[in-house]
């Protein structure tokens, strides 16, 4: 996946005025989600941001950032929600984006889960056992970390770039032996495995991961409007789940429409909701500054050890901006 990003990236300058003046005139904007189990769920199933924006807003639906980076390379999408893993790949590939939300700090939602009866009890028994990931994602990222706090070799394991489908179905058809992967898959995999390791873990071992929204840098400069109510609605509506999470999800409308738009069992909701941290507005301003940056260079620093880029860059200040939340804070 990641050579194939990296051509796409190399198109970047697909990226221009042209588009983005034809997006302004249809009045039109082309959002990237993927099946997370998060708050925003809602706002986008009751259309509040179409009502915040004034624009028919297109969704789309993605199996991983990987493939949301290389729709954004490609003009196909103007804001997408990616993982911190490959929204550093992109960065260092100097695809011209910005980071303009924190959709979540990632913890027990994503986790390496291994098959009853695989002979797996401890880590060093993944020797030589199918692990299955999606390449260029969090849990990659966060696989690889693991792996090497245990001083397993990435080599020593049989890695298999999958999507979070596929990893459902390799799990039902039993032809892999654990999986590192986010929810729906993760519900799918733990009925019939237990968890060796979640990214909560890993995130104490010293690679913590996120997920953000991103939007191309064309896009926020031409309207920076509705990219300031995207983010002031999902800001929004995480205020309100963090007031009272318990309320919150005893709301089964809520719950419905979650389950709806990410494609987990409602009862597995709120457990999963209470697996990652949502950041409301205030706490976005203090994120996305130095926080982030660094975040996105030890990243891809790693990256680049295991040989997944390149280079890092000297900089990441150029990708990530608080601007849009603060100009959401100032419209309250």
């Amino acid at each position: 996946m990641l050579k194939s990003l990296s051509g796409i990236l190399a198109g970047a300058a697909l990226l221009t005025a042209v588009t983005a003046s034809a997006q302004a005139a249809d009045n039109e904007v082309t959002i990237a989600y993927q099946t997370t189990v998060d708050p925003a769920k809602v706002a986008q199933a009751d259309g509040l941001y179409e009502k915040a924006t004034g624009w028919k807003i297109n969704w789309r639906k993605f199996d991983s950032g990987a493939d949301v980076i290389a729709a954004i390379a490609s003009a196909d999408v103007d804001i997408g929600y990616v993982g911190s893993s490959p929204l550093a790949a992109a960065a260092t590939r100097k695809l011209p984006v910005e980071t303009i939300l924190i959709a979540s700090q990632i913890g027990e939602s994503e986790a390496l889960v291994v098959r009853n009866g695989a002979g797996i009890d401890k880590p060093e028994d993944l020797i030589g056992k199918k692990i299955a990931v999606p390449f260029v994602s969090t849990t990659h990222y966060s696989l690889l970390a693991a792996l090497k706090h245990w001083q397993i070799d990435a080599t020593q394991v049989q890695i298999l770039n999958s999507r979070p489908p596929e990893i459902a179905a390799a799990w039902a058809r039993g032809d892999i032996d654990a999986a590192y992967v986010w929810d729906p898959a993760l519900g799918r995999v733990k009925e019939s495995g237990k968890v060796l390791v979640s990214s909560t873990e890993v995130g104490k071992w010293g690679a913590p991961t996120f997920d953000a929204y991103i939007a191309s840098a064309d896009f926020s400069k031409a309207h920076p409007d509705v990219v300031t109510a995207f983010v002031k609605v999902t800001g929004d509506i995480y205020a309100d789940y963090n007031k009272d999470p318990k309320a919150w999800t005893a709301n089964n409308d809520n719950l419905k429409k979650v389950s709806q738009l990410s494609g987990a069992k409602v009862e597995e909701i709120p457990a999963l909701l209470a697996g990652n941290h949502f950041p409301a507005l205030p706490e976005q301003v203090k994120l996305l500054g130095n926080n982030t940056v660094d975040a996105l260079a030890k990243t891809s620093d790693f990256l680049v050890q295991q040989k997944k880029v390149p280079a890092a860059l000297s900089d990441y200040h150029p990708y990530v901006t608080d601007r849009f939340a603060k100009s959401a804070i100032a419209t309250n």
